[in-house]
């Protein structure tokens, strides 16, 4: 024990001086100070609080010194056995158990595609130069570059995701966008979507997503710019970047579970903010597709990397970082207010280009269904319904169509999932057909 008591202050002052300046490195210098709400502020706490303790390791007699020790270590011990815990039951969340896979050969009489999206782009690449798997635009938000992407890789057939059983794709339009490219072409564009993964048309193929079954349903032209993991401040964006004169309704697609989260997240991105601060401001992305593609191109080769077999070194790091238990205390703490009146300044703005493009505009309301039959609403549901009515916007309430009394909401969702997924067939088809209804 006395080795150990000489050792132990020294190894502890060490860590305690590598963490703080690991801290000061990410903070200051590889983001930049960019993160907002001081996401780093509480790792600078407890850097300096286990500085303090460093130091007065040296000044405290024996027993207390031993009981520090024992403390550090049974703490260290006990959030690595939470940490292996929490994988174990990550590894059980992504993994369908066998008795669903039996279940959907049973319903579907199909077998269920248990390959990752990289093997599913390596087999797809054998045959296909311009293969793609989705990329995304908010992973930019933190990067340092001179332009901010907001589709991904043009012209190129794009593996998307598996929620029923099969790998969904689309033939990417000439922006890189989820669009036959002949939409581009129309003279006139009846519908234009702006949102996320909904509205980008996760995990179904064409014509199951809502701009393909709008465009099925109304006989007229659709132009679909949503993209996983959009908030309002990129969809916004992506609004004035592709915006035409030619358009007839704007239809703004908000999801209640993580818009305004995004938003928090877009907020910390300079050129994404130009576009709030900035009336006249814009990127001329159209012009630009080519730098579009490089990003692309890098994402794609950045997802093919870490699907490799350095994989496992980088799963090693983030179980040396605590990466799930960080996640789990991330996701259980106090909410941040609701960036609302950003989020009202966006909407307005949008109202004010539609009204002097001559265009029609109207916000869909995208709950989460979580397979129950409760009237649920996420807390931003009221806020909304207030904005809304004071910019006087036309609001599509989905809530109300996936929980009347003539819908069981989980068949809007895939069968083998309960919650926490996008729409199916069925919900997709539902979205699109309330829009042409309330639309008319």
């Amino acid at each position: 024990m006395n080795i150990l008591r000489k050792i132990f202050p020294i190894f502890f002052s060490i860590f305690s001086l590598i963490f703080f300046f690991y801290i000061f490195y990410k903070s200051e210098i590889y983001w930049d100070s960019s993160l907002i709400n001081g996401y780093y502020n509480n790792y600078y706490i407890i850097s300096i609080i286990l500085l303090i303790i460093s130091s007065i390791l040296f000044f405290v007699n024996n027993i207390i010194k031993d009981y520090i020790i024992i403390f550090s270590v049974s703490i260290v011990i006990s959030l690595y056995l939470f940490e292996i815990y929490l994988l174990s039951t990550q590894y059980n969340q992504n993994n369908i158990s066998k008795y669903k896979l039996n279940k959907f050969k049973e319903v579907t009489n199909k077998n269920y595609d248990t390959r990752s999206k990289i093997e599913v782009y390596r087999e797809l690449k054998k045959n296909e130069d311009r293969a793609a798997v989705t990329v995304y635009p908010f992973t930019n938000i933190n990067k340092k570059k001179d332009f901010f992407p907001l589709s991904g890789l043009s012209h190129a057939n794009t593996i998307y995701c598996n929620e029923n059983g099969y790998f969904s794709s689309y033939k990417s339009d000439r922006y890189g966008f989820n669009n036959p490219d002949s939409e581009w072409d129309k003279n006139e564009i009846e519908y234009l979507l702006l949102g996320d993964s909904f509205t980008h048309g996760a995990c179904v193929n064409r014509p199951y997503d809502i701009g393909s079954a709008l465009r099925v349903i109304s006989g007229k032209s659709v132009l679909n710019l949503g993209y996983a993991g959009n908030g309002p401040l990129i969809e916004y964006a992506t609004f004035r970047e592709y915006m035409r004169p030619n358009i007839k309704k704007v239809i703004f697609l908000y999801f209640e579970e993580n818009d305004l989260f995004n938003l928090h997240n877009e907020l910390s991105n300079k050129i994404l903010k130009k576009y709030l601060d900035d009336t006249n401001f814009s990127q001329n992305l159209k012009l630009r597709q080519k730098d579009v593609n490089l990003n692309a191109i890098e994402q794609i080769n950045q997802t093919i990397k870490s699907g490799s077999e350095i994989s496992s070194k980088i799963k090693f790091i983030k179980f040396l970082k605590l990466r799930n238990l960080r996640n789990l205390i991330k996701g259980t703490s106090i909410p941040k207010p609701a960036p609302d009146a950003q989020f009202k300044e966006i909407l307005k703005q949008i109202k004010k280009i539609t009204i002097k493009n001559k265009s029609e505009f109207l916000f869909v309301y995208l709950p989460e269904i979580k397979g129950t039959n409760s009237n649920y609403t996420g807390d931003s549901y009221n806020m909304i319904k207030n904005i809304l009515k004071d910019l006087d916007i036309k609001f599509i309430d989905m809530q109300k169509v996936f929980f009347n009394s003539k819908n069981e909401p989980k068949e809007f969702i895939p069968f083998l999932f309960d919650s926490g997924v996008h729409y199916n067939k069925k919900g997709y088809q539902k979205v699109a057909e309330t829009i042409f209804y309330f639309s008319r």
